[in-house]
Protein backbone atom coordinates (compact mmCIF):
# COMPACT_ATOMS: atom_id res chain seq x y z
CA UNK A 1 0.00 0.00 0.00
CA UNK A 2 1.25 3.76 -0.50
CA UNK A 3 2.40 3.86 2.65
CA UNK A 4 6.38 6.05 3.58
CA UNK A 5 5.72 3.88 7.10
CA UNK A 6 8.28 1.23 7.56
CA UNK A 7 7.40 -2.16 6.69
CA UNK A 8 8.59 -2.97 10.59
CA UNK A 9 6.73 -0.06 12.13
CA UNK A 10 3.63 -1.79 10.13
CA UNK A 11 4.93 -4.96 11.60
CA UNK A 12 5.26 -4.28 15.22
CA UNK A 13 1.27 -2.40 15.01
CA UNK A 14 0.06 -5.72 13.68
CA UNK A 15 2.07 -7.32 16.36
CA UNK A 16 0.26 -5.92 19.23
CA UNK A 17 -3.20 -4.72 18.41
CA UNK A 18 -5.71 -7.46 18.35
CA UNK A 19 -8.06 -7.80 15.47
CA UNK A 20 -11.08 -9.23 17.89
CA UNK A 21 -10.16 -5.97 20.04
CA UNK A 22 -10.24 -3.42 17.39
CA UNK A 23 -13.48 -4.64 15.96
CA UNK A 24 -15.54 -5.36 19.10
CA UNK A 25 -15.05 -1.32 18.92
CA UNK A 26 -17.40 -0.68 16.54
CA UNK A 27 -19.33 -3.95 15.87
CA UNK A 28 -21.02 -6.51 19.02
CA UNK A 29 -18.89 -9.76 18.32
CA UNK A 30 -20.21 -12.80 19.18
CA UNK A 31 -17.46 -16.03 19.71
CA UNK A 32 -19.06 -18.86 17.54
CA UNK A 33 -16.29 -22.03 18.10
CA UNK A 34 -12.58 -20.36 17.59
CA UNK A 35 -14.20 -17.60 15.54
CA UNK A 36 -16.57 -14.29 16.25
CA UNK A 37 -19.39 -12.80 14.27
CA UNK A 38 -21.87 -10.26 13.98
CA UNK A 39 -23.89 -8.94 11.48
CA UNK A 40 -21.39 -6.90 8.94
CA UNK A 41 -21.01 -3.58 9.19
CA UNK A 42 -20.24 -2.73 6.06
CA UNK A 43 -23.96 -4.11 4.53
CA UNK A 44 -26.96 -4.63 6.46
CA UNK A 45 -28.77 -8.41 7.50
CA UNK A 46 -30.17 -9.99 9.76
CA UNK A 47 -28.60 -13.04 9.72
CA UNK A 48 -24.64 -12.75 10.65
CA UNK A 49 -22.04 -13.23 7.97
CA UNK A 50 -19.06 -11.12 9.12
CA UNK A 51 -16.28 -13.52 10.56
CA UNK A 52 -13.33 -12.38 12.58
CA UNK A 53 -10.24 -15.41 12.87
CA UNK A 54 -8.47 -14.13 15.43
CA UNK A 55 -5.74 -16.96 14.96
CA UNK A 56 -4.84 -15.11 11.30
CA UNK A 57 -6.20 -11.98 12.18
CA UNK A 58 -8.49 -11.11 9.82
CA UNK A 59 -12.11 -10.48 8.77
CA UNK A 60 -14.48 -11.23 6.01
CA UNK A 61 -18.21 -11.08 5.10
CA UNK A 62 -19.63 -13.93 3.38
CA UNK A 63 -22.49 -12.25 2.48
CA UNK A 64 -21.03 -8.99 0.63
CA UNK A 65 -17.41 -10.25 0.42
CA UNK A 66 -15.70 -6.95 1.86
CA UNK A 67 -12.43 -8.66 3.89
CA UNK A 68 -8.89 -8.00 5.26
CA UNK A 69 -6.83 -7.74 8.21
CA UNK A 70 -6.95 -5.20 11.09
CA UNK A 71 -5.65 -2.24 9.05
CA UNK A 72 -8.71 -2.79 6.27
CA UNK A 73 -11.07 -2.52 8.28
CA UNK A 74 -10.08 0.52 10.44
CA UNK A 75 -9.78 2.04 6.78
CA UNK A 76 -13.70 0.56 5.36
CA UNK A 77 -15.39 1.85 9.00
CA UNK A 78 -13.95 5.50 9.37
CA UNK A 79 -13.54 5.75 5.19
CA UNK A 80 -9.51 6.66 6.20
CA UNK A 81 -6.44 6.09 3.87
CA UNK A 82 -3.68 3.53 4.90
CA UNK A 83 -1.56 5.21 6.63
CA UNK A 84 -4.00 7.46 8.87
CA UNK A 85 -5.46 3.81 9.51
CA UNK A 86 -2.31 3.10 10.96
CA UNK A 87 -1.44 5.88 12.84
CA UNK A 88 -4.63 5.68 14.44
CA UNK A 89 -3.80 1.85 15.31
CA UNK A 90 0.06 2.93 16.40
CA UNK A 91 -1.80 5.26 19.02
CA UNK A 92 -3.88 2.58 20.37
CA UNK A 93 -1.25 -0.15 20.66
CA UNK A 94 1.24 2.24 21.84
CA UNK A 95 3.43 1.76 18.88
CA UNK A 96 5.70 4.98 18.23
CA UNK A 97 5.57 5.65 14.47
CA UNK A 98 9.25 7.63 13.84
CA UNK A 99 9.36 11.18 13.71
CA UNK A 100 10.29 11.40 9.54
CA UNK A 101 6.80 9.39 8.66
CA UNK A 102 4.76 10.76 11.42
CA UNK A 103 3.18 13.56 8.72
CA UNK A 104 2.08 11.16 6.15
CA UNK A 105 1.95 12.33 2.37
CA UNK A 106 2.54 16.19 1.30
CA UNK A 107 -1.82 15.57 0.96
CA UNK A 108 -2.39 14.01 4.61
CA UNK A 109 -0.04 16.86 6.01
CA UNK A 110 -2.21 19.51 4.28
CA UNK A 111 -5.36 17.58 5.88
CA UNK A 112 -3.77 17.12 9.29
CA UNK A 113 -3.05 21.02 9.39
CA UNK A 114 -6.30 21.62 8.08
CA UNK A 115 -7.61 19.54 10.81
CA UNK A 116 -5.54 21.47 13.27
CA UNK A 117 -6.65 25.19 11.92
CA UNK A 118 -10.45 23.96 12.49
CA UNK A 119 -9.80 22.79 16.04
CA UNK A 120 -8.27 26.20 16.59
CA UNK A 121 -11.00 27.93 15.55
CA UNK A 122 -13.73 25.69 17.04
CA UNK A 123 -11.84 26.48 20.67
CA UNK A 124 -11.60 30.18 19.80
CA UNK A 125 -15.73 30.36 19.01
CA UNK A 126 -16.58 27.86 21.58
CA UNK A 127 -14.58 30.35 24.13
CA UNK A 128 -16.45 33.61 22.73
CA UNK A 129 -19.98 32.38 23.09
CA UNK A 130 -19.63 31.11 26.67
CA UNK A 131 -16.56 34.21 28.19
CA UNK A 132 -17.08 37.30 26.03
CA UNK A 133 -18.52 39.84 27.72
CA UNK A 134 -19.21 41.90 24.44
CA UNK A 135 -22.71 42.97 23.88
CA UNK A 136 -22.81 40.43 20.55
CA UNK A 137 -21.91 37.49 22.13
CA UNK A 138 -24.60 38.28 25.52
CA UNK A 139 -27.33 38.58 22.49
CA UNK A 140 -26.04 35.31 20.68
CA UNK A 141 -26.57 33.78 24.39
CA UNK A 142 -29.79 34.96 24.57
CA UNK A 143 -30.74 33.79 21.17
CA UNK A 144 -29.91 30.39 22.23
CA UNK A 145 -31.57 30.57 25.55
CA UNK A 146 -34.74 31.18 23.34
CA UNK A 147 -34.62 28.63 21.54
CA UNK A 148 -33.91 26.17 24.31
CA UNK A 149 -30.42 25.79 24.23
CA UNK A 150 -28.28 25.84 27.76
CA UNK A 151 -25.03 25.79 28.70
CA UNK A 152 -25.09 22.21 29.12
CA UNK A 153 -25.77 21.59 25.56
CA UNK A 154 -23.24 24.77 23.85
CA UNK A 155 -20.51 22.80 26.06
CA UNK A 156 -21.75 19.24 24.72
CA UNK A 157 -21.95 20.29 20.84
CA UNK A 158 -19.05 23.18 21.23
CA UNK A 159 -21.16 25.39 20.05
CA UNK A 160 -19.58 29.15 19.23
CA UNK A 161 -20.01 32.35 18.32
CA UNK A 162 -17.97 34.98 15.69
CA UNK A 163 -17.66 38.24 16.95
CA UNK A 164 -18.54 40.91 14.29
CA UNK A 165 -15.52 41.91 13.65
CA UNK A 166 -13.16 41.76 10.18
CA UNK A 167 -10.66 40.03 11.57
CA UNK A 168 -10.60 38.65 14.83
CA UNK A 169 -10.31 34.95 14.33
CA UNK A 170 -7.28 35.48 11.40
CA UNK A 171 -4.98 37.69 14.54
CA UNK A 172 -6.14 34.68 17.00
CA UNK A 173 -4.76 31.96 14.65
CA UNK A 174 -1.84 34.42 13.82
CA UNK A 175 -0.60 33.79 17.62
CA UNK A 176 -0.55 30.12 17.34
CA UNK A 177 1.60 30.35 14.17
CA UNK A 178 -0.77 29.41 11.50
CA UNK A 179 -0.37 31.26 8.05
CA UNK A 180 -2.57 32.64 6.40
CA UNK A 181 -2.59 30.06 3.46
CA UNK A 182 -3.51 27.21 5.98
CA UNK A 183 -6.52 29.86 7.35
CA UNK A 184 -8.10 30.07 3.44
CA UNK A 185 -6.91 26.20 3.37
CA UNK A 186 -9.29 25.37 6.07
CA UNK A 187 -12.14 27.87 4.67
CA UNK A 188 -11.89 30.08 7.82
CA UNK A 189 -10.78 33.74 5.63
CA UNK A 190 -11.61 35.08 2.05
CA UNK A 191 -9.40 37.20 0.07
CA UNK A 192 -10.02 40.83 -0.22
CA UNK A 193 -11.27 41.79 -3.50
CA UNK A 194 -9.31 44.35 -5.31
CA UNK A 195 -6.83 44.53 -2.05
CA UNK A 196 -4.16 42.61 -0.55
CA UNK A 197 -5.33 40.78 2.96
CA UNK A 198 -8.00 38.75 4.07
CA UNK A 199 -10.72 39.09 6.67
CA UNK A 200 -12.68 36.58 8.35
CA UNK A 201 -15.40 34.16 6.85
CA UNK A 202 -17.88 34.42 9.50
CA UNK A 203 -18.85 37.43 11.50
CA UNK A 204 -21.68 37.89 14.05
CA UNK A 205 -22.96 34.53 13.81
CA UNK A 206 -23.67 31.78 15.89
CA UNK A 207 -20.85 28.65 15.07
CA UNK A 208 -22.06 25.27 14.53
CA UNK A 209 -18.95 23.38 14.47
CA UNK A 210 -19.43 20.45 12.01
CA UNK A 211 -17.34 17.00 13.07
CA UNK A 212 -16.67 13.85 11.17
CA UNK A 213 -17.42 10.20 12.21
CA UNK A 214 -13.98 10.54 14.50
CA UNK A 215 -15.15 13.62 16.24
CA UNK A 216 -12.89 16.05 14.62
CA UNK A 217 -13.71 19.75 13.62
CA UNK A 218 -13.79 19.96 9.55
CA UNK A 219 -16.17 22.88 9.34
CA UNK A 220 -18.58 25.01 10.31
CA UNK A 221 -22.00 26.34 9.67
CA UNK A 222 -23.14 29.90 10.85
CA UNK A 223 -26.34 31.58 11.82
CA UNK A 224 -26.16 35.11 11.47
CA UNK A 225 -27.71 37.33 14.15
CA UNK A 226 -28.34 40.39 11.76
CA UNK A 227 -31.78 40.09 10.53
CA UNK A 228 -31.04 42.11 7.97
CA UNK A 229 -28.98 39.53 6.79
CA UNK A 230 -29.12 38.48 3.22
CA UNK A 231 -28.35 34.79 4.15
CA UNK A 232 -29.72 33.48 7.59
CA UNK A 233 -26.72 30.47 7.13
CA UNK A 234 -23.32 30.12 6.06
CA UNK A 235 -21.30 26.96 5.77
CA UNK A 236 -17.87 26.59 4.94
CA UNK A 237 -16.81 26.04 1.42
CA UNK A 238 -15.65 22.80 0.05
CA UNK A 239 -12.23 22.32 1.12
CA UNK A 240 -9.74 19.57 1.58
CA UNK A 241 -11.65 18.33 4.91
CA UNK A 242 -15.42 19.16 3.83
CA UNK A 243 -17.43 18.22 0.73
CA UNK A 244 -20.83 19.95 0.90
CA UNK A 245 -23.50 16.99 0.95
CA UNK A 246 -20.79 14.01 1.82
CA UNK A 247 -21.51 14.66 5.61
CA UNK A 248 -24.09 14.33 7.82
CA UNK A 249 -24.28 16.72 10.98
CA UNK A 250 -24.62 14.71 14.44
CA UNK A 251 -23.13 11.45 12.84
CA UNK A 252 -20.27 11.34 15.16
CA UNK A 253 -22.60 11.57 18.67
CA UNK A 254 -25.32 9.38 16.97
CA UNK A 255 -24.17 6.82 15.02
CA UNK A 256 -23.65 4.25 18.10
CA UNK A 257 -27.43 4.72 18.61
CA UNK A 258 -28.54 4.15 14.96
CA UNK A 259 -26.85 1.09 14.31
CA UNK A 260 -28.25 -0.55 17.98
CA UNK A 261 -31.73 0.72 17.10
CA UNK A 262 -31.46 0.08 13.47
CA UNK A 263 -33.24 3.51 12.55
CA UNK A 264 -32.03 6.56 11.73
CA UNK A 265 -34.23 9.87 11.97
CA UNK A 266 -32.97 12.54 9.54
CA UNK A 267 -33.51 15.96 9.82
CA UNK A 268 -32.71 19.54 7.97
CA UNK A 269 -30.45 21.87 10.43
CA UNK A 270 -28.57 21.97 13.26
CA UNK A 271 -31.18 23.02 16.15
CA UNK A 272 -33.13 20.24 14.56
CA UNK A 273 -30.51 17.85 15.52
CA UNK A 274 -29.33 19.20 18.89
CA UNK A 275 -33.30 19.46 20.58
CA UNK A 276 -34.74 16.20 19.59
CA UNK A 277 -30.68 14.64 20.52
CA UNK A 278 -30.97 16.50 24.12
CA UNK A 279 -34.59 15.17 24.54
CA UNK A 280 -32.90 11.49 24.44
CA UNK A 281 -34.00 10.93 20.53
CA UNK A 282 -30.35 9.88 20.23
CA UNK A 283 -30.68 8.47 16.60
CA UNK A 284 -30.99 11.66 14.96
CA UNK A 285 -28.76 13.39 12.18
CA UNK A 286 -29.24 16.76 10.23
CA UNK A 287 -28.41 16.55 6.42
CA UNK A 288 -26.81 20.05 6.53
CA UNK A 289 -29.06 21.31 3.61
CA UNK A 290 -32.50 20.63 1.95
CA UNK A 291 -32.32 17.43 0.48
CA UNK A 292 -30.50 14.09 1.06
CA UNK A 293 -27.70 13.22 -1.46
CA UNK A 294 -26.21 10.01 -2.60
CA UNK A 295 -22.75 10.57 -0.73
CA UNK A 296 -25.32 11.13 2.75
CA UNK A 297 -27.63 8.24 2.01
CA UNK A 298 -24.28 5.74 1.61
CA UNK A 299 -22.85 7.03 5.09
CA UNK A 300 -26.11 6.41 6.70
CA UNK A 301 -26.21 2.71 4.94
CA UNK A 302 -23.59 1.86 6.75
CA UNK A 303 -25.34 1.92 10.26
CA UNK A 304 -28.69 1.24 8.89
CA UNK A 305 -30.88 0.56 5.83
CA UNK A 306 -34.14 2.43 7.82
CA UNK A 307 -34.70 5.89 7.53
CA UNK A 308 -37.20 8.13 8.95
CA UNK A 309 -37.36 11.84 6.93
CA UNK A 310 -38.18 14.52 9.54
CA UNK A 311 -38.10 17.87 7.61
CA UNK A 312 -39.74 21.57 7.98
CA UNK A 313 -43.17 21.27 7.64
CA UNK A 314 -43.01 24.02 5.06
CA UNK A 315 -43.12 24.20 1.39
CA UNK A 316 -39.35 23.65 1.10
CA UNK A 317 -39.34 20.62 3.51
CA UNK A 318 -41.76 18.82 1.50
CA UNK A 319 -40.04 19.63 -2.01
CA UNK A 320 -37.27 18.25 -0.23
CA UNK A 321 -38.34 15.00 1.04
CA UNK A 322 -40.63 14.46 -2.35
CA UNK A 323 -36.82 15.04 -3.96
CA UNK A 324 -34.99 12.83 -2.02
CA UNK A 325 -37.68 9.44 -2.07
CA UNK A 326 -36.51 7.86 -5.15
CA UNK A 327 -32.82 8.05 -4.80
CA UNK A 328 -33.71 6.55 -1.09
CA UNK A 329 -35.24 3.72 -2.30
CA UNK A 330 -32.42 3.26 -5.62
CA UNK A 331 -30.07 3.18 -3.05
CA UNK A 332 -32.12 0.25 -0.74
CA UNK A 333 -33.31 2.09 2.22
CA UNK A 334 -36.58 1.20 3.55
CA UNK A 335 -38.10 4.98 4.16
CA UNK A 336 -41.22 6.48 6.04
CA UNK A 337 -41.81 9.81 6.19
CA UNK A 338 -43.06 11.80 9.63
CA UNK A 339 -45.16 14.86 9.61
CA UNK A 340 -45.20 17.30 12.57
CA UNK A 341 -48.13 20.49 12.98
CA UNK A 342 -48.51 22.75 10.46
CA UNK A 343 -45.83 25.35 11.09
CA UNK A 344 -43.48 22.91 13.80
CA UNK A 345 -40.11 21.74 12.94
CA UNK A 346 -38.55 19.41 15.28
CA UNK A 347 -37.00 21.86 17.76
CA UNK A 348 -40.74 24.24 17.84
CA UNK A 349 -42.71 21.08 18.30
CA UNK A 350 -40.63 19.73 21.31
CA UNK A 351 -40.36 23.00 22.81
CA UNK A 352 -44.02 23.04 22.89
CA UNK A 353 -44.90 19.29 23.53
CA UNK A 354 -42.88 16.80 24.94
CA UNK A 355 -40.50 13.73 24.05
CA UNK A 356 -43.12 11.04 24.68
CA UNK A 357 -45.42 13.48 21.97
CA UNK A 358 -42.01 13.42 19.25
CA UNK A 359 -41.83 9.78 19.58
CA UNK A 360 -45.34 9.04 19.45
CA UNK A 361 -45.37 11.12 16.26
CA UNK A 362 -42.29 9.29 14.80
CA UNK A 363 -44.20 5.99 15.39
CA UNK A 364 -47.17 7.47 13.05
CA UNK A 365 -44.71 7.92 10.38
CA UNK A 366 -46.11 6.96 6.87
CA UNK A 367 -44.44 4.77 4.03
CA UNK A 368 -42.82 6.90 1.37
CA UNK A 369 -45.73 5.37 -1.40
CA UNK A 370 -48.56 6.68 0.90
CA UNK A 371 -46.72 9.99 1.97
CA UNK A 372 -46.12 10.86 -2.20
CA UNK A 373 -49.52 10.06 -2.95
CA UNK A 374 -51.06 12.45 -0.43
CA UNK A 375 -48.97 15.42 -1.65
CA UNK A 376 -49.00 14.70 -5.30
CA UNK A 377 -53.22 14.20 -4.63
CA UNK A 378 -52.88 17.67 -2.93
CA UNK A 379 -51.47 19.20 -6.02
CA UNK A 380 -53.02 18.01 -8.60
CA UNK A 381 -56.96 16.96 -9.33
CA UNK A 382 -56.95 13.58 -8.75
CA UNK A 383 -60.74 13.31 -10.16
CA UNK A 384 -59.83 14.31 -13.83
CA UNK A 385 -58.56 12.23 -16.05
CA UNK A 386 -55.45 14.62 -16.67
CA UNK A 387 -54.78 14.46 -12.98
CA UNK A 388 -54.53 11.43 -12.67
CA UNK A 389 -52.53 10.60 -15.14
CA UNK A 390 -50.19 13.42 -13.91
CA UNK A 391 -49.85 11.43 -10.26
CA UNK A 392 -49.53 8.02 -12.04
CA UNK A 393 -46.98 9.08 -13.60
CA UNK A 394 -44.82 10.39 -10.70
CA UNK A 395 -45.69 7.24 -8.61
CA UNK A 396 -44.56 4.88 -11.01
CA UNK A 397 -41.27 6.49 -11.01
CA UNK A 398 -40.95 5.87 -7.44
CA UNK A 399 -42.58 2.24 -8.15
CA UNK A 400 -40.12 1.15 -10.73
CA UNK A 401 -37.34 1.99 -8.58
CA UNK A 402 -37.97 -0.95 -5.85
CA UNK A 403 -36.04 -4.34 -6.86
CA UNK A 404 -38.37 -6.48 -5.39
CA UNK A 405 -41.09 -7.57 -8.14
CA UNK A 406 -43.45 -8.43 -5.33
CA UNK A 407 -43.24 -4.77 -3.53
CA UNK A 408 -43.82 -3.56 -7.02
CA UNK A 409 -46.83 -6.05 -7.82
CA UNK A 410 -48.25 -4.95 -4.33
CA UNK A 411 -47.54 -1.07 -4.54
CA UNK A 412 -49.09 -1.49 -8.31
CA UNK A 413 -52.16 -2.11 -7.04
CA UNK A 414 -52.55 -0.11 -4.50
CA UNK A 415 -52.08 2.72 -6.80
CA UNK A 416 -54.88 1.30 -8.96
CA UNK A 417 -57.10 0.98 -6.23
CA UNK A 418 -56.48 5.09 -5.21
CA UNK A 419 -56.59 6.28 -8.53
CA UNK A 420 -59.84 3.86 -9.98
CA UNK A 421 -57.55 2.65 -12.78
CA UNK A 422 -56.61 -0.72 -14.08
CA UNK A 423 -53.39 -2.68 -13.11
CA UNK A 424 -52.60 -3.25 -16.58
CA UNK A 425 -52.44 0.31 -17.47
CA UNK A 426 -50.24 1.08 -14.83
CA UNK A 427 -47.84 -1.39 -15.42
CA UNK A 428 -47.90 -0.49 -19.33
CA UNK A 429 -47.06 2.73 -18.49
CA UNK A 430 -43.96 1.78 -16.33
CA UNK A 431 -42.30 -0.44 -18.50
CA UNK A 432 -42.50 2.22 -21.31
CA UNK A 433 -40.64 4.37 -18.93
CA UNK A 434 -38.39 1.33 -18.28
CA UNK A 435 -37.86 1.52 -21.92
CA UNK A 436 -36.87 5.07 -22.19
CA UNK A 437 -38.23 7.32 -24.89
CA UNK A 438 -38.08 6.20 -28.36
CA UNK A 439 -35.95 8.08 -30.84
CA UNK A 440 -37.33 7.75 -34.65
CA UNK A 441 -34.48 6.84 -37.22
CA UNK A 442 -32.29 6.01 -34.03
CA UNK A 443 -30.75 2.49 -34.77
CA UNK A 444 -30.28 0.18 -31.46
CA UNK A 445 -26.22 0.29 -30.93
CA UNK A 446 -24.69 -3.11 -30.23
CA UNK A 447 -22.92 -3.96 -27.08
CA UNK A 448 -19.78 -2.76 -26.91
CA UNK A 449 -17.51 -6.20 -26.89
CA UNK A 450 -15.56 -6.75 -23.11
CA UNK A 451 -13.14 -8.88 -22.45
CA UNK A 452 -13.58 -11.18 -19.65
CA UNK A 453 -11.51 -11.79 -16.60
CA UNK A 454 -10.18 -15.28 -16.61
CA UNK A 455 -12.48 -16.83 -13.97
CA UNK A 456 -10.64 -18.51 -10.72
CA UNK A 457 -10.08 -22.34 -11.50
CA UNK A 458 -10.79 -24.26 -8.64
CA UNK A 459 -7.42 -25.87 -8.40
CA UNK A 460 -5.89 -22.53 -7.93
CA UNK A 461 -7.50 -21.72 -5.34
CA UNK A 462 -7.11 -24.34 -3.72
CA UNK A 463 -3.59 -24.17 -4.25
CA UNK A 464 -3.97 -20.13 -2.86
CA UNK A 465 -5.38 -21.70 0.23
CA UNK A 466 -2.65 -24.06 1.08
CA UNK A 467 0.05 -21.63 0.63
CA UNK A 468 -1.88 -18.96 2.78
CA UNK A 469 -2.12 -22.05 5.49
CA UNK A 470 0.67 -23.63 5.72
CA UNK A 471 4.13 -22.59 4.50
CA UNK A 472 6.06 -25.92 4.09
CA UNK A 473 4.13 -26.10 1.15
CA UNK A 474 5.83 -22.96 -0.47
CA UNK A 475 9.24 -24.34 -1.52
CA UNK A 476 7.63 -27.27 -2.78
CA UNK A 477 5.33 -25.26 -5.11
CA UNK A 478 8.28 -22.75 -6.01
CA UNK A 479 9.95 -25.74 -7.35
CA UNK A 480 7.78 -26.92 -9.64
CA UNK A 481 5.42 -24.21 -10.92
CA UNK A 482 5.56 -20.19 -12.01
CA UNK A 483 3.77 -17.59 -11.59
CA UNK A 484 3.06 -17.70 -15.08
CA UNK A 485 0.95 -21.60 -14.59
CA UNK A 486 -1.65 -19.38 -12.47
CA UNK A 487 -4.45 -18.08 -14.88
CA UNK A 488 -6.21 -15.52 -13.12
CA UNK A 489 -4.72 -12.46 -12.33
CA UNK A 490 -5.68 -11.73 -8.74
CA UNK A 491 -4.29 -15.21 -7.92
CA UNK A 492 -1.20 -14.31 -9.67
CA UNK A 493 -0.60 -11.31 -7.98
CA UNK A 494 -0.69 -13.09 -4.66
CA UNK A 495 1.23 -15.99 -5.77
CA UNK A 496 4.19 -13.73 -6.60
CA UNK A 497 4.42 -11.56 -3.59
CA UNK A 498 4.51 -14.96 -1.26
CA UNK A 499 7.55 -16.06 -3.63
CA UNK A 500 8.59 -12.54 -3.39
CA UNK A 501 8.42 -13.19 0.65
CA UNK A 502 10.30 -16.32 0.89
CA UNK A 503 12.98 -15.46 -1.56
CA UNK A 504 13.75 -12.58 1.01
CA UNK A 505 13.45 -14.84 4.04
CA UNK A 506 10.28 -13.35 5.18
CA UNK A 507 7.50 -15.20 7.27
CA UNK A 508 4.39 -15.32 5.08
CA UNK A 509 1.85 -13.79 7.23
CA UNK A 510 -1.99 -13.08 6.19
CA UNK A 511 -2.13 -9.51 7.87
CA UNK A 512 1.19 -8.64 6.53
CA UNK A 513 0.37 -9.96 3.00
CA UNK A 514 -3.08 -7.88 2.83
CA UNK A 515 -0.85 -4.76 3.61
CA UNK A 516 0.79 -5.45 0.38
CA UNK A 517 -2.40 -4.94 -2.07
CA UNK A 518 -5.06 -1.92 -2.43
CA UNK A 519 -7.48 -4.26 -4.90
CA UNK A 520 -10.25 -4.74 -2.99
CA UNK A 521 -11.04 -7.57 -5.55
CA UNK A 522 -7.85 -9.48 -3.49
CA UNK A 523 -8.19 -8.38 -0.71
CA UNK A 524 -11.47 -9.82 -0.33
CA UNK A 525 -10.02 -13.03 -2.50
CA UNK A 526 -7.64 -13.98 0.52
CA UNK A 527 -9.70 -13.32 3.81
CA UNK A 528 -12.61 -15.56 1.79
CA UNK A 529 -9.95 -18.04 1.62
CA UNK A 530 -9.11 -17.93 5.25
CA UNK A 531 -12.32 -17.49 6.95
CA UNK A 532 -14.44 -20.52 4.87
CA UNK A 533 -14.24 -23.35 7.29
CA UNK A 534 -14.50 -25.62 4.79
CA UNK A 535 -11.05 -26.19 4.07
CA UNK A 536 -10.37 -29.60 3.69
CA UNK A 537 -9.00 -31.90 7.00
CA UNK A 538 -7.54 -34.72 5.40
CA UNK A 539 -4.37 -35.29 4.02
CA UNK A 540 -2.59 -32.04 3.00
CA UNK A 541 -0.08 -33.12 1.63
CA UNK A 542 -1.21 -35.42 -0.86
CA UNK A 543 -3.45 -32.94 -1.62
CA UNK A 544 -1.27 -30.28 -2.61
CA UNK A 545 0.45 -33.03 -4.74
CA UNK A 546 -2.58 -33.49 -6.80
CA UNK A 547 -2.84 -29.22 -7.11
CA UNK A 548 0.38 -29.49 -8.50
CA UNK A 549 -0.24 -32.41 -10.93
CA UNK A 550 -3.36 -30.87 -12.13
CA UNK A 551 -1.81 -26.97 -12.73
CA UNK A 552 1.18 -29.10 -14.31
CA UNK A 553 -0.67 -30.97 -16.53
CA UNK A 554 -2.84 -27.87 -17.32
CA UNK A 555 0.86 -26.19 -18.18
CA UNK A 556 1.54 -29.12 -20.88
CA UNK A 557 -1.88 -28.61 -22.37
CA UNK A 558 -1.41 -25.18 -23.04
CA UNK A 559 2.28 -26.24 -24.46
CA UNK A 560 1.19 -29.28 -26.66
CA UNK A 561 -1.83 -26.60 -28.22
CA UNK A 562 0.77 -24.01 -28.80
CA UNK A 563 3.18 -26.43 -30.79
CA UNK A 564 -0.06 -27.38 -32.00
CA UNK A 565 -0.96 -24.08 -33.63
CA UNK A 566 3.21 -23.11 -34.71
CA UNK A 567 3.22 -26.66 -36.48
CA UNK A 568 -0.09 -25.98 -38.24
CA UNK A 569 1.74 -22.81 -39.26
CA UNK A 570 4.90 -24.13 -40.77
CA UNK A 571 2.99 -26.81 -43.16
CA UNK A 572 1.10 -23.86 -44.96
CA UNK A 573 3.81 -21.83 -45.49
CA UNK A 574 6.22 -25.07 -46.18
CA UNK A 575 8.54 -24.69 -43.85
CA UNK A 576 9.89 -28.24 -43.25
CA UNK A 577 12.87 -27.80 -41.01
CA UNK A 578 10.93 -25.68 -38.22
CA UNK A 579 7.49 -28.29 -38.93
CA UNK A 580 10.00 -31.11 -37.88
CA UNK A 581 11.95 -29.09 -35.05
CA UNK A 582 8.26 -28.87 -33.52
CA UNK A 583 7.58 -32.37 -34.13
CA UNK A 584 10.28 -32.89 -32.42
CA UNK A 585 9.70 -30.81 -29.58
CA UNK A 586 5.87 -31.92 -29.47
CA UNK A 587 6.93 -35.77 -29.10
CA UNK A 588 9.14 -34.74 -26.10
CA UNK A 589 6.90 -33.07 -24.53
CA UNK A 590 3.94 -35.55 -24.77
CA UNK A 591 6.04 -37.93 -22.97
CA UNK A 592 6.02 -36.16 -19.41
Amino acid sequence: MGSLIPEETIRQILDRVDIVDVISSWVPLKQTGRNFKAPCPFHHEKTPSFVVNPDKQIFHCFGCGVGGNVISFVMQQEQISFPEALRLLADRCGVAIPQAYTAGSSKEKLRDQAIYVCGLAAQFYHGQLVSSREESAREARTYLKARGIDLEQVRKFQLGFAPDRWDVLLEFLRTKDVTLGQMEAAGLIIPRQNKSGYYDRFRNRIVFPIFDKRGRCIAFGARSLDKESSAKYINSPETLLYTKGHHLYGLNWARETISKEDLAVVVEGYVDFITPFSAGIQNVVASLGTALTVEQVRLLNRHTTNVLLLYDSDVAGEQAMMRSLDMLVEEGMNVRVVTLSDGDDPDSFLRKYSPAAFRERLSRAETLFDFKLRVLRLRHDSVSIEGRARISAQMLETVSKFKNAVVQAEYLRQLAVALHLSEEALRFEMNKMAAGPSRPGKEAQPPKSVTAAVPVRPVERDMLRLLLNEQSFIPLTKEVLSVADFHNESVRAVIAKVFELYDKRQEVRVPDLLCCFEDQKILQMISNLIADEQFMTGDTHRFHKDCLHRIRQDRLKMIRQDILRQMRQADQTGDAQKLDELMQEFNRIIKH
